[in-house]
């Protein structure tokens, strides 16, 4: 990345799911800009009230914390005045009475030009340059080893694909809404005659469609992250296939429990299954089962499927002998809990040349649950750390 003369203006993202503040991250820099993230309103101040530099926020209304995503434009209009603000959201869509004066907003998922053309347009043209680099794996994993740079050729003739492919996954995705909810609505002809049962079914078509869309939107957002980075579509295409289904066996698991809270326990297992040798079994969890929230179910789901493929292509599961030992404690004293990957018996680890999309996904999770991820490239074995808070994962009873 490189900038010219001019100060490059910052912009705040405040979104609480990682893969959508992950995508929000590129197209901001995609704009020009510099990304300055925050999970939650709370957090969000705090980096205003630290620095002066940021001249545009863009937040999601529905968020965990003390206010939501429309309070906090509120706030920030009142207090810096300057700040341009972008509000987006996949459930809601304030009035412009209800938004702070001048501000925008985006429905979810996001269209990707339109919102750099509109970042562009309320703070400038942007000063960054994105410089094409080496990635460090073939599929969209964090390798543990060298890269290799595309041919330009190529890559120019699979971004015109990739563009014709990423217009027909939209158009997909909005069917795929239309048609969910139609089956929703037909299915509950007969609650309509009742007041109650009516109100009943517009809280769940309400909920319905607030989970569509942000499932959407993180399915807008794994396809962008997928073929980013990647050498070929067809690299991109199985990267982004993976995380669905990683992402698919996540919601299976909380349907299991109602979207309640779910098994640590079961989480890793049913996310490692999938990358286990039949009869000879090379992952093994060692720690107390605890309940944890829908949240972590989908985190962690989602990151043991980046480590997994990694080492499955890379690591110690790339060749017969390696193991994987998960662990985890919980200490009490501290209210925290510690979960940690160990690949063992794999070939021998070099780090890699930059950050991928899975090593950022990893490191987002830290930031996701208040804690802290930590990635060790020793030659003996990978090791991937967590170090959490409990009252970031764990289930109230």
């Amino acid at each position: 990345m490189s900038t010219n003369s001019i100060p490059v203006p910052n912009v705040l993202i405040v979104e609480d799911e990682m893969i959508l503040r992950m995508r929000a991250v590129d197209i901001v820099e995609d704009a020009g800009f510099c990304p300055v993230e925050a999970v939650n309103a709370d957090e969000a101040m705090s980096v205003l009230e630290s620095r002066s530099d940021i001249s545009l926020l863009l937040t999601d209304i529905q968020m965990p914390g003390s206010i939501d995503g429309l309070k906090l434009a509120h706030a920030v209009h009142e207090r810096w005045p300057s700040i341009k603000i972008i509000l987006i959201s996949g459930q809601v869509k304030p009035s412009e009475e209800e938004r702070p004066a001048n501000s925008r907003f985006f429905g979810k998922p996001l269209g990707v030009e339109q919102m750099i053309t509109e970042l562009q347009a309320m703070i400038g043209a942007g000063a960054l340059q994105i410089v094409p680099t080496a990635t460090d794996w073939t599929g969209g994993e964090a390798s543990h080893h060298p890269a290799h740079m595309a041919d330009p050729s190529s890559r120019s003739r699979d971004e015109t694909v990739l563009s014709a492919e990423n217009d027909s996954l939209r158009l997909l995705l909005e069917q795929a809404e239309i048609d969910a909810q139609a089956l929703i609505i037909q299915a509950g002809i007969d609650a309509e005659q009742r007041t109650a049962a009516d109100k009943l079914q517009k809280l769940i078509l309400g909920e319905l469609h607030h989970r569509v869309k942000n499932t959407l939107a993180m399915v807008s957002a794994i396809a962008s992250q997928s073929f980013r980075g990647a050498l070929s579509i067809e690299h991109g295409q199985k990267a982004m296939e993976g995380r669905l289904l990683a992402l698919g066996r996540a919601h299976d698991l909380l349907m299991q429990v109602s979207w309640a809270d779910a098994s640590l326990t079961h989480t890793l297992s049913s996310a490692t299954e999938p990358y286990d040798s039949h009869g000879d079994r090379r992952f093994h969890f060692n720690g107390p089962d605890i309940r944890i929230t829908s949240v972590a179910v989908i985190a962690l789901a989602m990151t043991m499927n980046e480590l997994c493929t990694n080492t499955t292509k890379f690591g110690a599961l790339s060749v017969p002998t390696g193991r994987v030992e998960v662990a985890w404690a919980v200490d009490e004293a501290k209210q925290r809990l510690r979960l940690v990957w160990t690949e063992r018996g794999g070939p021998a680890v070099e780090p890699p040349v930059r950050r991928s999309f899975g090593t950022r996904m990893m490191g987002s999770l830290g930031q996701q649950l208040a804690g802290q991820v930590s990635l060790a490239y020793e030659p003996s074995g990978f090791i991937y750390s967590l170090d959490v808070p409990l009252s970031s994962v764990i289930a109230v009873a």
